[in-house]
């Protein structure tokens, strides 16, 4: 394994110069602690049954950024570089934000909240709260933007505990431990609520097609609230979801959590300057391979965000993204992978010879953001991402972003799995790769009942 050239405390630019390419920069790094929650509780078939029958329980308190913006100017802020209408927006109100670069390119995506007349919030990933603030801080909007990192990364207490209740005895559990009856809350709505004496926030949320709620509030009290549904919940048979069981149901909803962040384009520079190489990295793994970074983006259509886009405003990447909208060269899609191939894959460790790369159930990824090749009649067609073993279903599935013609459900098509054999991942042990036959799926793969 070469040495690494770069260091932490470069921008990205320097990173990038340094490493000889975005590619050669991000390749081959592993994946960072995900969060500080056990990857199991019980056990994760059981976890992942709790969503389904009863009711789950997940701690998001760890794993996510938060990113305050307050000000006069917040909404135009938002207008000018996301891609959704803000026009009727007001204090209970949340939706997916996504943003884009001036090229139509995915940069992140995050769940944003009106809190207040000139205060918001939005959780998720740090691509797009760095476009954000980067615009906050080079623009001249009358606001003031702060970015809490991943707390799992930082090591700091986060601002807020975010907990999720989902599944079918998820609102009586939450009626259980309200001290007044549950607000009658529209989907990504929320408000406060009273839970033994402490005021929450409420969010109408659901994961995996099911019902549920999403709570928050001061991470001083997150022990005595988590302890508190625990118990409402436990006649209603609830399971604490581990970080491995949690980060499953993406596959299901049709979400892809992380994808290579469109930033490294002509054009972007200036940004590339601001932005600290530790704050913006992200890994890319997989079996696809290519040599230029742009090769790895998609656009919020190809990864199914074209019902939310807003095209009467103007925003950074709407020429680009009207142009496609009409006719978007590839879709997203869930890809059903062939038991037996998988089956095969665990086969390989009990004979002689080479052995495919472990498939390390039920959420195997070498990378922050996991790419394999998918191939028809031996050509590429797309690439397949996030992908997981749902017990609920007996699939094993992924999330792919493939070309059109073939992205009918029923479709046979096939995918590479493993990393490349001369790969520099520690994580990846040495192994062979596979073929393995899959079929094309409906994305989301489940029946949304939220």
């Amino acid at each position: 394994m070469s040495e690494r050239a770069w260091s932490f405390s470069d921008s990205m630019a320097a990173a990038v110069e340094k490493a000889g390419s975005p590619v050669e920069l991000t390749r081959d790094l592993g994946v960072g602690q995900f969060t500080k929650v056990p990857d199991e509780i019980t056990n994760w078939i059981e976890e992942q049954r709790s969503w389904r029958e009863t009711v789950a329980f997940a701690d998001q308190s760890y794993h996510m950024t938060d990113h305050y913006v307050e000000g006069p100017d917040a909404l135009e802020l938002y207008s000018d570089v996301a891609v959704n209408n803000f026009d009727n927006t007001e204090p209970g109100k949340a939706k997916q934000l996504v943003v884009a670069n001036p090229n139509g390119k995915h940069i992140g995506d995050a769940i944003w909240f009106h809190l207040d007349d000139e205060t918001f919030l939005s959780v998720g990933s740090r691509p797009a709260h760095n476009w954000l603030q980067y615009q906050i801080e080079t623009g001249e909007y009358d606001v003031t933007g702060e970015i809490q990192g991943r707390p799992v990364a930082t090591g700091d207490d986060p601002n807020n505990f975010r907990f999720q209740v989902q599944g079918p005895e998820a609102i009586d559990v939450m009626k259980e431990v309200a001290d007044d009856p549950l607000p009658d809350l529209g989907f990504f709505n929320f408000d406060s609520i009273s839970i033994e004496g402490h005021e929450v926030h409420l969010l109408r949320h659901g994961m995996a097609g099911e019902a549920g709620f999403e709570f928050w509030g001061p991470y001083d009290i997150s022990d005595e609230i988590k302890e508190i549904v625990m118990d409402a919940g436990e006649e209603y048979g609830i399971e604490h979801l581990g970080a491995e069981s949690y980060q499953t149901p993406n596959a299901i909803l049709g979400w892809i959590p992380l994808v290579v962040p469109a930033i490294f384009d002509e054009g972007m520079e200036e940004y590339l300057e601001w932005l600290d190489v530790g704050d913006g990295l992200l890994s890319i793994g997989g079996s696809y391979e290519s040599d230029d970074i742009t090769d790895y983006y998609f656009t919020p259509i190809e990864l199914g965000y074209g019902h939310i886009i807003d095209f009467d405003h103007d925003f950074i990447g709407k020429e680009a993204l009207e142009a496609e909208i009409d006719d978007p060269a590839r879709q997203k899609v869930t890809l059903v992978w062939d038991p037996e191939d998988v089956v095969d894959v665990f086969a390989s460790l009990f004979r002689e010879g080479e052995t495919y790369q472990f498939m390390d159930f039920p959420h195997p990824r070498s990378a922050a953001c996991p790419y394999d090749t998918v191939l028809k009649n031996g050509e590429q067609v797309g690439v397949s991402t996030d992908k997981s073993y749902i017990y609920n279903e007996r699939d094993f599935i992924s999330l792919a972003v493939i070309d059109t013609e073939y992205s009918e459900p029923g479709t046979e098509v096939s995918l590479i799995w493993g990393d490349p054999e001369d790969n520099d991942n520690k994580r990846v042990e040495r192994h062979t790769q596979k073929e393995i036959t899959a079929t094309v799926a409906n994305a989301p793969y489940s029946e949304d009942k939220r």
